[in-house]
């Protein structure tokens, strides 16, 4: 037996005793958890510092801190309005009822967060759960374990159990977790990973949106100014080493522009890292190790590595690393690389890039750089990704107006904002009939009831002049 489902029982009468928390109640949870993070800023960033080793102080407060104010403030900002019943038309023939939906919680659910930005990805969810109404159940990343178990002490002194559960433990815990009957199931990682999460959620029919990743394109147009965007690769790419899932994976650029690219990264490269530091470190040596893997891997099978920094990359100081001439049986082109690595792959026209693009599975992000109106249309209308952000990289997750979420093999369902709200909440129809005139006989079903006759046969004929 799952030894965690007897608690979770528990929590599901706790929330079924108050099951449509007004908005009082969900703005208190909100700012409860923005308290946590406002008072425990300083220690959450040197936990998470600590498990990665090294991590710029300040991507983690842009990533891990500020996202999740922005977001909490938005939340607060438009609830009241989301929380109202949504309505709708109502067909002719059975006016004068009215139809509307109805924004209701679901109940307990589960959230599965990953290391890489071990606050955001749990904390983000967690709010737009809040903000429907529901009680959750989080459980946070065993390869970040200071923060984790940091986190997991705050919510301790916050929350209430009923309100915000924080369950620890390595993968034998994150297995028993995902097979819990959850009203939801929200999983951020790998793609491998979730496959197990959706496995284990079917036995219950549990709903779940999987945030996952793959191999996120990026395509240099002819049109682009080398110069202009090469900062701005190099700031998706290695924003916190690269241990971000819509990182570009891979650079698509025309043939006869690659050296100026590179040219222009290392360029970039020493202004952005001067003495090619200030790189967050891998998450622990098995990451590092898959590193040097990696870039091993793809030499060894004749591709060329250019070190930015100019020396070979180690686990105190990780390098961001371009790889030329490479194949797609390397590693580099068949795996998420998830680090400081960037390669390289030369194309003759853009239909030969959206070829080589639509080849792969469906990417969770692309990203294109140019200033041809027509090739970015092209584009667009020809490639299928999760997101796309346009002459720049990693800013369409920071909209709160767009939704952030896979398509295919890079994930299933979406959130941020009210995307987030609409996520963790159910939207229950609700029909209200009405009587015409006061001629209750005339309204609702009472005209199709039997015995059927001809008159019955002639409604169906007006009926169906209305459909």
């Amino acid at each position: 037996m799952n030894p965690l489902l007897y608690d979770l029982e528990l929590h599901q009468q706790v929330f079924q005793s108050d099951s449509h928390p007004d908005f009082a109640t969900r703005r208190l949870r909100i700012e409860r958890l923005l308290t946590m993070l406002n008072e425990n800023e300083e220690n959450l960033c040197k936990a998470i510092y600590a498990d990665f080793g090294y991590r710029e102080p300040t991507e983690t407060k842009i990533a891990d801190i500020l996202s999740i104010r922005q977001e909490a403030k938005f939340i607060l900002k438009n609830l009241s309005s989301w929380m109202k019943p949504i309505k709708v038309k109502t067909p002719l023939h059975l006016f004068p009822s009215k139809s509307y939906l109805m924004p209701q919680a679901k109940g307990v659910v589960g959230i599965m967060s990953p290391w890489n930005y071990p606050l955001n990805l749990a904390l983000i969810p967690t709010l737009s759960a809040f903000a429907a109404g529901n009680r959750v159940w989080l459980k946070p990343s065993e390869r970040s374990p200071r923060t984790s178990g940091y986190l997991a002490s705050l919510v301790q002194q916050y929350f209430h159990p009923s309100e915000l559960h924080v369950v620890n433990g390595g993968p034998q815990v994150a297995e028993h977790f995902a097979s819990l009957p959850f009203a939801h199931l929200f999983f951020t990682g790998s793609t491998a990973t979730g496959k197990l999460v959706a496995k284990a959620a079917a036995d219950h029919l549990t709903p779940t949106t999987l945030e996952l990743g793959g191999k996120s394109p990026l395509i240099i147009d002819t049109s682009a100014s080398l110069k202009d965007c090469a900062q701005r690769i190099l700031y998706g790419k290695l924003f916190n080493a690269g241990q971000t899932c819509i990182a570009p994976d891979y650079v698509l650029v025309p043939e006869g522009l690659q050296n100026p690219l590179i040219e222009a990264l290392q360029t970039a490269y020493q202004q952005m890292y001067p003495k090619a530091s200030g790189i967050t470190h891998a998450i622990d040596d098995d990451q590092a190790f898959r590193w040097h893997s990696m870039i091993s891997q793809a030499v060894q099978s004749g591709a060329q590595a250019v070190y930015l920094g100019g020396h070979t990359p180690t686990l105190a100081a990780p390098q961001a690393t371009l790889i030329l001439n490479v194949t797609s049986d390397m590693l580099v082109m068949t795996q998420e690389i998830f680090g400081p690595i960037l390669p390289i792959v030369t194309y003759h026209d853009t239909q030969e890039a959206i070829d080589f693009i639509n080849s792969q599975p469906k990417p969770l992000a692309a990203y294109w750089f140019g200033n041809h109106p027509g090739r970015l249309k092209q584009f667009l209308d020809l490639t299928c990704a999760g997101g796309v952000t346009v002459n720049d990289t990693l800013l369409h997750f920071a909209n709160h107006f767009l939704p952030f979420g896979g398509v295919g093999p890079s994930g299933m369902g979406a959130y941020h904002g009210k995307f987030g709200f609409d996520t963790f909440t159910h939207f229950k129809p609700v029909f209200e009939k009405k009587s015409a005139f006061g001629l209750k006989a005339l309204s609702g079903s009472c005209p199709l009831h039997p015995p059927y006759d001809h008159q019955t046969q002639r409604l169906i004929k007006v009926l169906e002049k209305f459909s």
